[in-house]
């Protein structure tokens, strides 16, 4: 090693520590603890060209640990990604592209969102997976067109979470070859030493999950060490390795090795110790050596002549295999086929009762083939959740002889957190479109990952299947009452709870087409009628009239139904006008995020200003007081029976709605009705 890869470290120390100073907030002992070994997989291992970012073919790096982003930022601003001195000088403030956790939404050179630790080496597995399938689906001999290695940092923290556990699990499963995590093992977490709850045998575990194993002891100085480990790293293509590197937190620092380094900055003293110490000038800040930045554009320049090299072989690979090009081409910049839309089963109220499951089954069967980056699969319910298509292949090692990694399914096991965190590291990838399937009720047990599904901006698919007390026997531990809420206060989530066939085609293409968005496609189990009424083009508004019943220009009534409780809605109208002689509207709103994007004139029209209105919902009530004067659901937990007797014990028929509705429409008959905020 030359004293210029010293001298480099040591910058990298420096700059993340006044970076944490300057902000007066942040994390400088992960990045002075880090660096050797970030310096060596950047400048000698690390595939990427800083003048294109989005080059597909280039080694995927997350930061698993990513309180510890001032080391990755000064990375990045050295290579010459779009992260300048003045961007480091702005860390963790107002609209800073250094934000005080990596946000691939912010940041030139950012992979994923991590910060929640485990969720970047569950989003890791993603990736190499994905890697992984194209390169399965796409390389032929001689073309190694997909070809790249996902690099991951990990600490304690991480390690501790459960999410990691269940992603790297299925990764020794796997077989994933091209997957290379370097633990940072100081030692120390925000309560101090780890000895105080987190004294197990890391390398025991992973190597019982099927992964390669590898220790530098020396991780704040071995330089030769750390690079044969990366080298052994990469040269295992059968399983994927962690390097478990013991580091000293904030190496250099006055509280180097203990929890007061962690997470504050150094301290003015301390920070000036410390520049002494690695032969910088005290009283200067955000400087960084000639020679280091020398260093890295060589390595920089490097990684534009690697891209340069894959543009030429695809080129070729484009006069040889003009139609695998063409695809790849196409899945690169993430076009949908054309004409999938056409595949999509639309029906008639002469169809028979269908479960909307099973009708997302059909969905799925119809567009599958036509849409070869549709990917993913179920935790353990693949028989309930109705996912997998006919001919579908299981992504799996061959020699297991279960799959290969061309197949397009995916068996997550138990694992519904990592589950969404493995999708969120495939669509990062690029090029697949990644659904995951379990119970609705238990995407809260996913919730830490599908929640940066959101933040991302990734389109994943959560499938959703048994999405009420319509599940029935299975009881409350297994119907969801508040989920649909929580889901709806995430910002930037589709939710659809389709009413039928139409609506559930209509909530697949929407979810297709919004390519920044996630989407959660609520089902049921129980069998739901074709309505009157109901279309895709409609389901795209979110919310719609979908039928009338009673004579008058202006409704007495409006009810909004959802899913399983739009039909019930239909009941209920039929009932108030049949005996009661109401004019009585009804909406369907398969997804209100999609409806609140309409024109305001266009809400109005459907829920009718000036006319009371109920919501019928089989769960919470929370949130429908914007859109209802009367939101009529369940706020308790469910209970165990036959889900005709449960809509029974909740009041849930056309008996009992109808009576509810009467009383509102009776309160509003001599009072002003209330103007709902549609416009806010």
């Amino acid at each position: 090693m030359s004293s210029t890869d010293q001298l480099s470290i040591n910058a990298i120390r420096v700059l993340a520590a006044d970076m944490v100073q300057a902000a007066n907030s942040g994390h400088p002992g992960a990045p002075m603890g880090c660096a050797p070994m970030a310096h060596l997989l950047f400048t000698r291992f690390l595939k990427a060209n800083p003048k294109n970012s989005s080059w597909f073919n280039r080694d995927r790096f997350v930061l698993s640990n990513g309180h510890g982003c001032a080391l990755q930022y000064v990375l990045l601003h050295l290579l010459g990604y779009k992260v300048s001195m003045d961007d480091l000088k702005n860390f963790r403030q107002v609209g800073a592209k250094t934000p005080g956790h990596p946000e691939n939404t912010h940041t030139d050179g950012i992979e994923v969102t991590t910060g929640p630790l485990g969720q970047g080496v569950a989003n890791a597995v993603g990736m190499a997976i994905a890697e992984r399938h194209l390169a399965a689906t796409f390389n032929r001999p001689g073309f190694p067109v997909v070809d790249n290695t996902t690099f991951a940092f990990v600490g304690d923290g991480c390690l501790q979470e459960g999410v990691a556990s269940e992603a790297c699990s299925l990764a020794g499963h796997l077989q994933l070859g091209n997957l290379v995590v370097l633990y940072d093992s100081n030692g120390i977490q925000i309560d101090g030493s780890t000895e105080l709850g987190f004294t197990e045998d890391v390398l025991a575990r992973f190597e019982s999950y099927g992964w390669h194993t590898l220790t530098v002891d020396n991780g704040d100085s071995d330089l030769e060490g750390l690079t044969r480990a990366i080298s052994q790293a990469q040269a295992e293509r059968s399983r994927p390795t962690i390097i478990k590197v013991t580091t000293t937190i904030g190496f250099g620092a006055a509280k180097a090795g203990t929890e007061g380094v962690h997470g504050a900055p150094l301290g003015a003293e301390s920070l000036a110790a410390v520049k002494t110490l690695f032969g910088f000038d005290p009283q200067t800040k955000f400087t960084v050596p000639a020679d280091v930045y020398q260093q890295y554009h060589a390595r920089a320049a490097q990684g534009a002549q690697a891209e340069q090299q894959w543009n030429d072989l695809l080129a070729k690979y484009a006069a040889e295999y003009p139609d695998l090009h063409a695809e790849l081409a196409r899945r690169i910049e993430g076009r949908l086929p054309t004409g999938w839309e056409a595949l999509l089963p639309r029906y008639t109220p002469a169809d028979k009762p269908v479960a909307t499951r099973k009708l997302s089954e059909t969905v799925i069967n119809a567009i599958a083939h036509q849409i070869p980056e549709l990917m993913g699969g179920s935790a353990d319910l693949t028989g309930s959740n109705l996912t997998r298509w006919k001919g579908a292949v299981d992504f799996q090692p061959e020699p297991t002889g279960l799959g290969n990694y061309a197949g397009r399914y995916l068996r997550f096991g138990v694992r519904e957190h990592g589950m969404a965190a493995i999708c969120n590291g495939m669509a990062a990838y690029g090029g697949i479109v990644p659904f995951a399937s379990t119970f609705l009720n238990f995407i809260s047990y996913a919730a830490g990952a599908s929640r940066l599904t959101a933040l991302s901006n990734f389109r994943v698919l959560y499938i959703m299947t048994h999405d009420s007390i319509g599940l029935g026997e299975d009881g409350p531990t297994h119907q969801p009452i508040e989920t649909m809420a929580m889901l709806r206060a995430t910002p930037n989530y589709l939710n659809f709870r389709p009413a039928d066939g139409n609506e559930v085609s209509g909530a697949y293409m929407a979810a297709l087409q919004h390519g920044h968005r996630p989407s959660v496609l609520s089902l049921t189990r129980q069998n739901l009628p074709q309505l009157e009424g109901s279309s895709i083009e409609q389901t795209l508004k979110g919310g719609y009239a979908l039928a009338t019943f009673g004579k008058g220009a202006t409704p007495n009534l409006v009810i909004v139904g959802t899913g399983s409780e739009t039909s019930l809605a239909v009941d209920t109208a039929q009932l108030l006008s049949d005996k009661h002689g109401l004019s009585v509207k009804v909406v369907s709103m398969p997804c209100v995020e999609l409806f609140a994007q309409q024109p305001v004139e266009y809400r109005h029209s459907v829920l009718t200003p000036g006319v009371p209105s109920v919501s019928v919902e089989a769960l919470s009530t929370f949130g429908w007081h914007k859109y209802v004067h009367l939101p009529i659901g369940i706020d308790t937990f469910g209970a165990s029976g036959p889900y005709t007797q449960l809509y029974e014990m909740f009041g849930l028929t056309p008996a009992a709605v109808a009576q509810k509705a009467l009383k509102l429409v009776d309160h509003y008959k001599n009072r002003p009705v209330p103007e709902l905020d549609l416009e806010l």
